[in-house]
């Protein structure tokens, strides 16, 4: 059995909006003290969309700034219909592999060989 995939939400504006920062750009003076030049559509990038990569010294800034733990910025989820489904055999050609379509060739008959 395959573990679910998981997903996670990015709760950065949340955060923000509990401790009083409503704008974007309030976050460039406490990042710039902790040595984290970014521009402001940087910022702007980092609180509105969901990173899918950030540096762990952003991160750990960021916590420091907000006063917050991982588990507030970050929950973790698992994605609607990751449940593994379960194979079939594709003998006869009765089933199609997922992802494959109608690209899969039809199963060879052999038939006997006259001598």
């Amino acid at each position: 059995m395959m573990a679910a995939k998981l997903d996670y939400h990015w709760h950065l504006r949340k955060v923000m909006a509990d401790r009083g920062m409503f704008s974007t750009t309030d976050l460039i003076p406490p990042l710039k003290e902790r040595g984290i030049s970014l521009s402001s559509s940087q910022v702007y990038r980092l609180v509105v969309e969901r990173p899918e990569r950030l540096s762990l010294k952003i991160l750990m800034a960021l916590l420091d700034i907000l006063d917050c733990t991982m588990d507030d910025l970050i929950e973790p989820i698992a994605v609607a219909g990751s449940a593994a489904k379960p194979k079939r055999a594709a003998a006869g050609g009765a089933s199609v592999s997922e992802g494959v379509g109608d690209l899969r060739p039809r199963r060879a008959r052999i038939s006997g060989v006259d001598r």
